[in-house]
């Protein structure tokens, strides 16, 4: 599959995290959210996102870690969210399921061109950003070297490590480059809604069971 002319970025965050998440204006990095201890639920990793924080680097921004970017699949549905609906990784504290998980949908090339007109470093990664051996790019050249055919596929067992390739966004990634949710039913629809109320930037929300397992 050739590289998608506008590709989509995607971040998945329990419903409980909009209302701050609309209110900073922005997604935090983890090794930020770590220290600012935001209301809401917690859905990732403890240990790989020590990991990212602590252990790993970015060979294309030396000194930076992933757990200091806000990272985004190129994909719903992803291969953490089908962890999420089994409930039954040992490593995973979260066993609340994926029907209250929000996808946060965006364009790279909208996210890019922000990040170079602030002065925010930017990458992407060919797997999963939590290993110990992912490459990383920080050029647009470079998108194809993604497998694009892993990222899309539904029967991704043989190639979960390319479906879970990263885009990251140095410290935070703006509220305002959202372009729409998706959610999983419509009890989540209606707590999204409502953590969106008092927020000025308010994209729109649709149910896309499509997005889930």
């Amino acid at each position: 599959m050739a590289t998608p002319a506008r590709p989509r970025l995607y971040h998945i965050v329990h419903v409980d995290r909009l209302a701050s998440i609309a209110a900073d204006g922005c997604l935090w990095c983890d090794a930020e959210t770590a220290r600012r201890m935001p209301p809401g639920t917690a859905i990732g990793m403890s240990d790989i996102k020590q990991r990212r924080r602590e252990e790993l680097a970015l060979v294309s921004h030396p000194g930076v870690r992933p757990g200091d970017c806000v990272p985004f699949y190129f994909c719903p549905r992803s291969v953490m969210l089908y962890v999420i609906h089994l409930r039954n990784h040992p490593k995973l504290a979260y066993r609340g399921g994926q029907g209250l998980i929000v996808h946060l949908e965006a364009d790279l090339h909208a996210a890019v061109d922000w990040a170079e007109q602030n002065d925010r470093r930017w990458a992407f990664t060919l797997s999963n950003a939590g290993s110990y051996h992912f490459e990383d790019r920080c050029a647009l050249a470079a998108l194809n070297l993604i497998d694009w055919d892993a990222v899309q596929a539904t029967e991704w067992q043989r190639c979960a490590e390319g479906k879970q390739a990263e885009f990251l966004l140095e410290r935070s990634f703006p509220w305002h480059l959202v372009e729409c949710l998706g959610v999983h039913s419509p009890e989540a629809y209606r707590h999204a809604l409502d953590a969106l109320a008092a927020s000025d930037h308010r994209p729109p929300v649709a149910i896309r069971p499509d997005w889930y397992y």
